[in-house]
């Protein structure tokens, strides 16, 4: 699973488990990554050519998925 960075004041980075249909979201000010989970490979096609990732995340992704937060993230 591969990490990319996203320019967003809302969200780091995002990453995407295709098999598993999860969708794995890093915040930027608190560094908390979530587990979005039953997320369709379509949607996150449209998060990523999103024009403002925030909004898409506010308006089509927060509490309309079943989530998970997971531990924060630390750089290497």
């Amino acid at each position: 699973m591969t990490w990319l960075p996203l320019e967003s004041e809302m969200l780091a980075s995002v990453a995407y488990a295709a098999e598993e249909q999860i969708l794995h979201l890093r915040f930027r000010k608190a560094g908390d990554v979530y587990r979005y989970l039953e997320f369709p490979a379509a949607e996150y096609q449209a998060f990523l050519h999103a024009e403002s990732h925030g909004r898409f995340f506010l308006a089509h992704i927060r509490d309309k998925y079943p989530y998970k937060r997971m531990a924060k993230l630390r750089a290497a």
